[in-house]
Order: structure tokens, then C-alpha cells, then sequence
């Protein structure tokens, strides 16, 4: 039989990593779980069962911990990933490109009685900031970043009206729902960032001013799509290095309730994830490509 070996790459996944550095009394601290994914010049492994000059996952691995201690002062996962892909570019010459992405667990410092804790931490959220780092062996880099399981409600000024009703259809138009989701969104930079902080707020700051808008009035959602897109606009705007954004948004879905011996008052729902729509887009600035595939 003919066959051709197409493409091909190994790597490791899931490595967990604590980092923290010390300032005098105060303490800076990070989880990270890190992925690694190298293309390499090892066809040889799998068509001929040569090992030879191969960097195991195992090397991989080890590389994650000894990159975090080399990052002496503190960085951003952007900044973490980018060090440790061009490690692996620069150290292997059979490596031609290193891809790593970043998870970082939501630890933020603890404040007691007004005042932030030196060396204090709890997990705040659900929300997981994300990167995907490629370097390649001529040290082109490429940034996306973003944030994945990003939970947000709220109990109204939302609706779902006028769409297509047919036989199959009994979803009734709704004027006034809740609307919850689980966003994970992520976007590409299209030039070199100089605060990977401040980007990740900016856009963070974006998703949270379209979903929910003002305090006191908040913004009507007449659906999903018109919300991310909304969203997405406003991350481009707010960040100008972006740009493509790529969205999720699962329903986390509160249906109306009418207890038994009693009617739904906009009170009582029925709290339920599965099974659930799921909206997904890409957005970019005029001109620029898709940096996801739906």
C-alpha cells in the first residue's frame, strides 16, 4: 500500500506549574498548566522506528519547570510561553517550530480589613486566562490570547423573538429572559504587545461592558449573535493590537418554573446546562485573516 506521512508532531500536555517570586515581604504568585507541541525532523520515527536525535515529551516536560526558573522576574504567560518555545527552537536543531499554550488558574491576592494580603491568595473565578505561543526557527512569532470558561448572567434585558417557526418549532418567542453563558473567547495579535496585562484587561473589560452595560439600565441582547459580535467590536476597538477574535457562548440555560400549585412570576427556573445551544463566530478587522476554523 502507498501512503505518504502528511504531517506530524509530539509534544506534552497537561504539565502543572507553581511559580512564585519573592519581592522583599510581598509574593507574586501564578498556577500555570502548560502544553507543549514541537514540529520536528522525525519522520524517521515514524516510518522507520529511529529514535535518534528525537527531544522526548519526558525532556519536555523537565524544560517547562527549568524555563519558569530561568524567568527571574515576574512575566505574563505571553511572555512565559514565547521564552519557553524559543528554548526548545534554539536548543534542538531538528525542532523547526515550538507551539506552546498556557493556562493560567484564577488566583488573584487576598485583601483583609482594606489591605492586600503580602503573601495571600484565593481563587476568585471560574475564568481560566489562556495563550498560544508558535515560534519558529526563524524566530517568527505568533500571539493568541484569551480566556475560556468566562461565566456571566444576568436576569433580564434580554429576549429571543422572531425567528423561524415551523412544525418542529415549540420554543415561544421570549421578550424578557435570562441569559447566562460560559464564554471562552480568544483573539490573535497582529503586532508585538508591550503589556500583555493591559490587553488581557482591555479585552476582558470589553466583554464585560457589552454583556451586561451600564449599572443601573444594562443593554437589551435580542440575541446571542447580536451580543458577541457586540462584544468582539468593542475588544477591537479597545485593543488596538488585535486582530481576529474568535467566540463561544454555550447557553447556561434558566428555564421558567411554575411550582405546583402556583405560576411563574419571573421567580422560579429550572437550572440546566445540557442540552444547550452553542454560538460561535470569528470577527477581524477589514483586511485581516481568520486566525480560527469553525
Amino acid at each position: 500500500m502507498s501512503a505518504t506521512l502528511a504531517s506530524h508532531q509530539h509534544g506534552k500536555s497537561r504539565v502543572r506549574l507553581g511559580r512564585v517570586w519573592r519581592e522583599g515581604n510581598t509574593h507574586h504568585m501564578v498556577e500555570w498548566t502548560v502544553f507543549s507541541m514541537l514540529e520536528s525532523d522525525m519522520a524517521h520515527a515514524f516510518t522507520g522506528g529511529s529514535n535518534a536525535d528525537m527531544t522526548a515529551t519526558d525532556t519536555q516536560k523537565n524544560t517547562v519547570y527549568y524555563v519558569a526558573k530561568q524567568c527571574s522576574q515576574r512575566c505574563t504567560p505571553e511572555e512565559y510561553a514565547i521564552a519557553l518555545a524559543r528554548h526548545f527552537v534554539k536548543t534542538y536543531p531538528k525542532v523547526s517550530k515550538a507551539k506552546v499554550r498556557v493556562e493560567e488558574q484564577p488566583w488573584k491576592r487576598v485583601s483583609m480589613d482594606g489591605n492586600a494580603h503580602d503573601h495571600g491568595f484565593a481563587m476568585t473565578g471560574t475564568e481560566v486566562r489562556t495563550t498560544s505561543v508558535s515560534v519558529d526557527e526563524k524566530d517568527t512569532v505568533e500571539v493568541t490570547s484569551g480566556i475560556q470558561n468566562f461565566r456571566v448572567l444576568k436576569t433580564t434585558q434580554s429576549g429571543y423573538e422572531g425567528f423561524l417557526h415551523d412544525k418542529y418549532t415549540v420554543l415561544p418567542d421570549s421578550y424578557d429572559r435570562i441569559l447566562a453563558t460560559a464564554i471562552t473567547c480568544n483573539w490573535k495579535y497582529s503586532e508585538k504587545v508591550q503589556d500583555y496585562n493591559k490587553a488581557y484587561e482591555g479585552a476582558k473589560a470589553a466583554i464585560v461592558n457589552k454583556f451586561y452595560g451600564p449599572p443601573t439600565k444594562g443593554v437589551f441582547s435580542p440575541s446571542v449573535q447580536y451580543t458577541l459580535y457586540q462584544m468582539a467590536l468593542e475588544i477591537l476597538a479597545k485593543v488596538p493590537e488585535t486582530e481576529s477574535i474568535f467566540f463561544n457562548l454555550p447557553n447556561l440555560h434558566f428555564l421558567p418554573c411554575a411550582p405546583v400549585t402556583s405560576k411563574f412570576e419571573n421567580d422560579i427556573y429550572i437550572a440546566t446546562s445540557e442540552p444547550h445551544g452553542n454560538i460561535e463566530a470569528v470577527i477581524t478587522r477589514k483586511d485581516a485573516l481568520p486566525h480560527a476554523k469553525l
